[in-house]
């Protein structure tokens, strides 16, 4: 573990997830140990956007949260989840809309339901004013055409865990959206694509992320038991990321957590999270 890094901000981890149920306070003292700053907690359906929120306005040093329905879930999506999801987004402890997107490589939805959430959560972001937490895989040019088509309108986001081709990620750089790296560029079997291109990231376009409890760094030189990733590891992405554009770690670990607090305009939302607990 590299704890010389200082402040690292992990984007985007599930740590409402089931698989950090029976010790969740010994994870957070992991990330912490591991000199993480902020964690923000993603939220993927109702359920877990709420405990999400719960969790970061609870302990709003360390963790925010995200507020969306996930393309998997499209199919079961209600008018009563979007009222619900309005009511989430207007707490200051949520600081970006999704995860949402589209996802046509397992298709646990049908396209055409998955359009029409991703399309609400667009439109949602038009007014309410927070970046979008987006997910694509195997949907780029779909995708890519609907949030073309609302960009003028939304206050920008990143492509969390973006795996895609040179192309889509010079496509999504042009529409100013930043790029959330994981655990995937970690993998020598299908991570080597992804490595070739991260140097093409702008320094001010660059997230890290450990999407956690998924995709468990395999370059971890000590492999735990489990096959849980956590918050911890995000200084091996972060470790494997720089090798790639060769450039020191500390530094760029820095110029992530500027650029977390940047989109996700997170020095304001202590302030108003502490002003809306004083009231």
């Amino acid at each position: 573990m590299r704890s010389e890094i200082p402040g690292l901000i992990d984007i985007g981890a599930n740590l409402t997830h089931c698989a950090f149920k029976h010790d969740f306070k010994d994870v957070v003292a992991g990330a912490k140990a591991a000199e993480l700053a902020h964690i923000i907690l993603t939220g993927t359906d109702i359920a877990s956007s709420e405990a999400a929120a719960k969790l970061a306005g609870e302990s709003p040093h360390f963790f925010s949260s995200t507020s969306g329905l996930h393309p998997h879930s499209s199919q079961n999506v209600t008018s009563e989840d979007f009222a619900r999801l309005k009511v989430l987004l207007a707490n200051p402890a949520v600081v970006a809309i999704g995860e949402t997107g589209l996802d046509f490589n397992r298709n646990y939805s049908e396209p055409r339901m998955q359009r029409g959430v991703f399309e609400a959560h667009l439109e949602l972001a038009c007014t309410i004013r927070k970046p979008l937490f987006l997910h694509q895989r195997d949907a780029h040019s779909e995708f890519h055409d609907m949030l073309s088509a609302f960009r003028d309108q939304i206050s920008g986001g990143v492509v969390h865990c973006f795996t895609d081709s040179l192309e889509a990620l010079r496509d999504y750089l042009n529409l100013g959206m930043y790029i959330g790296i994981t655990g995937w560029i970690c993998d020598e079997r299908r991570g080597q694509a992804l490595q070739d291109i991260v140097n093409y990231v702008p320094h001010d376009r660059l997230l890290i992320e450990t999407d956690a409890p998924y995709l468990l760094p395999r370059t971890l030189r000590k492999k735990p038991k489990s096959r849980r990733n956590e918050p911890k590891y995000l200084t091996e992405v972060l470790s494997i990321i720089a090798a790639c554009r060769n450039e020191d770690a500390n530094w760029l670990g820095m110029v992530t957590a500027k650029n977390a607090r940047t989109l996700f305009n997170l020095d304001a939302r202590a302030t108003a999270t502490f002003n809306f607990m004083s009231r």
